[in-house]
C-alpha cells in the first residue's frame, strides 16, 4: 500500500516520535505501533480503516485500540 503524503518535516517528527518511518512501514506492510507484519488491503474491515492505515500506519487492531471498535 502507498502512504499518504505528509510534509517532510511532519514525517520526520513522526519518525522520531515512533522510532520508525511511517512511509517505509506502510510500504513494507507493517504497523508503526506493534509487531504486526504482512498487512495488506484485506487486513482491514472497511475502506475507512484501509485509508487510516495509509495516513497513520496503524494496523486494524491498533486502530481499534486508539479509536475504539465499531459494533458493526
Amino acid at each position: 500500500m502507498e502512504p499518504t503524503f505528509k510534509a517532510p518535516s511532519l514525517d520526520a517528527f513522526l519518525a522520531e516520535m515512533m522510532g520508525v518511518s511511517r512511509t517505509d512501514t506502510v510500504r513494507n506492510g507493517n504497523c508503526v505501533s506493534c509487531t504486526t507484519t504482512d498487512i495488506s488491503e484485506t487486513s482491514f474491515r472497511d475502506d475507512v480503516s484501509r485509508k487510516e492505515y495509509t495516513i497513520s500506519g496503524l494496523c486494524q487492531t491498533c486502530q481499534d485500540d486508539v479509536f475504539g471498535e465499531d459494533d458493526v
